[in-house]
């Protein structure tokens, strides 16, 4: 991927426009590599105090370390989060509340793409769990902590274009509940975006756009000024694909002219984040696989209010929590 010939066209233009986040603290999932470390390196460049959650890794150790070189007066806090354990990610939101009064911004960032069918220790399937189930718990676990900021707090999931590829259109519950390591194989053809492996991915990213809708109803309901806010980062050269059958850079090389790249592909997630005029329940990415962040128009089976009352019941039951707004 570093030999890909493409450079950063809009986020540039974009940061600048950015406000100050000075006194405003965020959360963010995934921040060792990709779209993940640009929008934790933007937050901290713009003055904001920035609790990374990952794994414990030699990479996390780095990218911090890089992210502290870049951003010599960044405030960065790092906090263990292990996505594919409920009980890891109950552990990171205590600590997070045992330290702070209050959050500005979640940014539910961090993702899996393409994984083999394996359980986690909880049961589940890896990358619901990684990409939507802990996030549900960790948004429960944190909420009152946002409703304490006042304002426009916000909620941003990261979504993909994959929410529209999933071939029955709908959010299915067998991918919600334990069944982890059964849910169609490993087989990938190498360098595709096919197989059982993609087809639990794209469950996923449609769970994030559904969740975001949930939550933006609810919120709503509430009156809560609490903003839910999905992104996309259209086709950008992350880690991600380096589940494509083993294919990811040579894939990446034959689409080089739809790739973009992680500086570009944050520009959503950091809209969500800090840009004072998004609105909520909206879904911001390009308007194809690359160019700037703009509204995304919704689709029927992002909204649809059986798939939300699904997707509510059964992370619920998963998670063992009871998110009530």
């Amino acid at each position: 991927m570093e030999n890909l010939a493409i450079e950063t066209v809009w986020y540039n233009d974009f940061k600048k426009e950015l406000p100050s986040a000075e006194g405003k603290v965020f959360v963010i999932t995934g921040t060792t590599s990709g779209t993940g470390y640009v929008a934790a390196r933007t937050a901290a460049e713009k003055g904001g105090e920035v609790l990374l959650l990952n794994r414990s890794s030699d990479r996390a150790t780095k990218s911090l370390a890089k992210l502290k070189e870049e951003v010599p007066d960044g405030k960065f806090v790092p906090i263990e989060c292990d996505l594919q354990s409920f009980e890891s990610a109950r552990k990171a939101a205590a600590e997070i509340k045992s330290k702070y009064t209050s959050l500005y911004c979640v940014c539910w960032n961090a993702g899996i793409m393409g994984t083999p069918d394996q359980a986690t220790v909880d049961g589940y399937d890896t990358q619901m769990q990684t990409n939507h189930l802990s996030h549900f718990l960790l948004t429960a676990e944190l909420l009152p902590l946002l409703e304490k900021q006042g304002g426009d707090a916000r909620i941003v999931n990261h979504s993909s274009g994959g929410r529209h590829m999933t071939p029955n259109k709908c959010l299915e519950r067998k991918y919600f509940e334990k069944n982890g390591g059964n849910l169609g194989g490993s087989e990938v053809e190498l360098g595709k975006i096919s197989g059982p492996p993609f087809l639990r991915y794209f469950q996923t990213k449609l769970a994030n756009a559904v969740f975001t809708k949930a939550l933006h109803e609810k919120l709503q309901a509430k009156k809560s000024p609490i903003l839910a806010i999905c992104a996309d980062p259209g086709f950008s050269a992350t880690d991600l694909t380096n589940h494509f059958g083993g294919g990811g850079d040579d894939f990446l090389k034959g689409h080089a002219e739809r790739v973009q790249t992680p500086e570009d592909g944050a520009m959503g997630i950091l809209k969500g984040m800090m840009d004072p005029d998004v609105q909520s329940g909206v879904h911001y990415g390009p308007a194809g696989s690359k160019g700037p962040a703009v509204i995304n128009p919704e689709r029927p089976y992002e909204v649809d209010p059986e798939g939300i009352k699904m997707l509510w019941e059964t992370s619920q039951a998963a998670t063992g929590v009871v998110f009530e707004i």
